[in-house]
């Protein structure tokens, strides 16, 4: 058998994964399905950080553009990762994984304060760290998080689950014709303007030298596969 690409990881997942038949809120079964998938690489032994968005629930940039304060917006996405966590958490407990959510925002009944060497403890003795609140920062998207925490936490990897199978140089729900990238370098989506993570995680992953795979999520089997085969999704790096 193949060993792994990686022994440390973090696992950056749309929060869109967990929304129901209408778009939106969190369906358990949703929940079970990505717990499963985790599950399937945290039994290889690797160590996993794991980042959930809050689009299912709210996105403080749009409710900036209905009037809302955008400081006020992005906090109350900052809480909506916290709900995604809990449930996620949840449901990797009911399959007997070992985790720990910790959030950059205190909310001491249900997580742990975010804190780096807590965090690495919790991955040294094998446990699934689940990072809630984003950054803690307004103006800073799940991506920009997952892209810190990665630095942080020593990961080799950024990982990003998402709905469609890798990245395109344009959107392939609107064309035919839009052609998957196997391999992309940092600057040519900083240049390009691709929509694979926010700018400010694509410089943070580049001045750090920490590559991004893009894959989907939805496809059962997809992230054990992706851990053991260059090929799956797409690779962005130097």
């Amino acid at each position: 058998m193949k060993s792994p690409l990686y022994k440390r990881v973090l696992l950056k997942l749309s929060g869109e994964i967990l929304s129901g038949e209408n778009g939106f809120g969190i369906d358990p079964s949703k929940a079970l399905y990505l717990a499963n998938e985790v599950k399937g690489i945290h039994e290889l032994g690797i160590n996993i950080g794991l980042i959930i968005g809050a689009g299912n629930i709210f996105r403080g940039m749009k409710a900036s553009d209905q009037g809302m304060d955008r400081v006020t917006g992005d906090y109350l996405g900052m809480l909506a990762t916290i709900m995604n966590a809990i449930s996620v958490q949840d449901a990797l407990e009911k399959i007997n994984c070992q985790t720990r959510t910790l959030s950059a925002i205190s909310v001491s009944q249900i997580s742990e304060p975010y804190i780096r060497r807590r965090a690495i403890r919790h991955l040294e003795k094998k446990r699934i760290v689940i990072i809630a609140g984003g950054t803690g920062n307004p103006f800073f998207t799940t991506d920009s998080a997952a892209a810190l925490r990665a630095t942080e936490l020593g990961a080799q990897v950024v990982i990003k689950g998402t709905k469609v199978n890798g990245v395109y140089d344009k959107d392939p729900m609107k064309y035919q014709d839009a052609k998957k990238y196997k391999k992309i370098s940092y600057s040519k989506v900083l240049n390009d303007n691709l929509k694979v993570m926010d700018l400010t995680a694509i410089t943070l992953c580049k001045e750090n030298n920490i590559p991004i795979r893009v894959f989907n999520i939805q496809e059962k089997g997809n992230l054990k596969n992706l851990i053991f085969d260059h090929n799956i999704g797409t690779l962005v790096s130097e």
